[in-house]
């Protein structure tokens, strides 16, 4: 018992003073030392020995634990997750810097819309473009409105070719159990399925009439549209650098301001670019808009007035003609319902 008595004094910490005389230190001065000296210099868990030994025993029996691991696999490992960390933290870097640009920016075109809207700021205009713009909305309006009915003449022409198909087959079984009728209802049998597949000719044509319109509007001037937008959209950003310049150009010229013009000079000739680029690409997409536009209307009105006129002129040859004529390729009774295993 007194050599554990001596092994424990012997390890005890003594400190001193400023003067180099022995003090004595209060419990909770002497905690905080241990939790700091804990925090500044604790150990590591990778090299944490194994003492065989009792507490105050020689170091003859302490056995590292770093060279158990290996000195490789602690460097892979700490490099490892060094290059983690750095990829993660340059990625919420990155994400936040977009944030910030977007966030500038949209402030930014807000502020030069709501300026436009209350007539107090200034808009880049290009008078003939817009006046170009304008009629190709008008005209998309226009030819929705050809869609809409061709689509309803479709429908409607559909159901009565659908009741003749009907009609003819309810005259022919007639035509078999009344004998004293027998022609009458024959004739008219045979007059029904003469008009149902004209009919189903005449749909086949606009059928295709209304292929061809709906791709026109709503894929081709759609892209166009699309295009515009995005071209409003750059000239509202560059009216709002636009101003934005000119408003620091009015203002103290001190070096912080000049900074400041010079990198407000950047993003304008930058903007600048990008709505001259795009003004550029809306002018193309416009003239081979309006010649594909007239093209395909030219020969889509050509086939729905010879399908129409061939129809109820009763002129069958003429009809199976037109259909010819476009390359267009009616399809067999009972196509439009899926099979049984596109069903599935």
């Amino acid at each position: 018992m007194t050599d554990s008595m001596m092994s424990k004094a012997a390890t005890m910490e003594i400190p001193i003073n400023s003067n180099g005389d022995t003090g004595t230190l209060t419990e909770d001065d002497g905690l905080e030392q241990d939790l700091q000296q804990v925090m500044v210099s604790g150990p590591n868990l990778n090299e944490t020995s194994i003492v065989s030994g009792g507490y105050g025993g020689t170091a003859e029996g302490i056995i590292p634990t770093s060279s158990i691991k290996g000195s490789n696999m602690h460097h892979s490992s700490s490099s490892s997750s060094m290059t983690a960390e750095e990829a993660t933290r340059g990625v919420a870097v990155e994400k936040l810097e977009n944030m910030k640009k977007w966030s500038i920016n949209t402030y930014k075109c807000t502020k030069q819309m709501i300026s436009e809207r209350f007539g107090r700021g200034s808009r880049t205009v290009d008078l003939e473009l817009e006046a170009q713009i304008e009629v190709l909305r008008d005209t998309k309006r226009k030819y929705e409105t050809v869609l809409r009915l061709a689509k309803a003449l479709t429908n409607h022409f559909y159901n009565m070719v659908q009741t003749q198909h009907a009609l003819g087959d309810t005259f022919a079984d007639l035509s078999q159990k009344s004998p004293e009728l027998r022609d009458e209802f024959g004739y008219n049998a045979e007059t029904q399925k003469l008009l149902c597949k004209n009919g189903e000719t005449l749909l086949g044509a606009i059928n295709f009439f209304v292929s061809s319109i709906n791709t026109l509007v709503n894929k081709t001037m759609e892209d166009t549209l699309m295009t515009i937008k995005m071209y409003e959209n750059a000239r509202l950003e560059f009216d709002a650098y636009r101003s934005d310049l000119e408003e620091l150009s009015l203002g103290p010229r001190d070096a912080v301001a000049v900074a400041r013009i010079d990198a407000a000079q950047q993003q304008y000739q930058a903007q600048k670019d990008k709505y001259e680029r795009l003004r550029s690409d809306v002018i193309i997409k416009l003239k081979f808009l309006e010649e594909n536009k007239v093209k395909v209307m030219h020969k889509q009105l050509l086939l729905f007035h010879n399908a129409i006129s061939a129809y109820f002129a009763g002129n069958q040859q003429q009809l199976e003609q037109t259909l010819n004529q476009f390359n267009i390729k009616l399809r067999p009774p009972g196509a439009d319902k899926p099979s049984w295993l596109e069903e599935q």
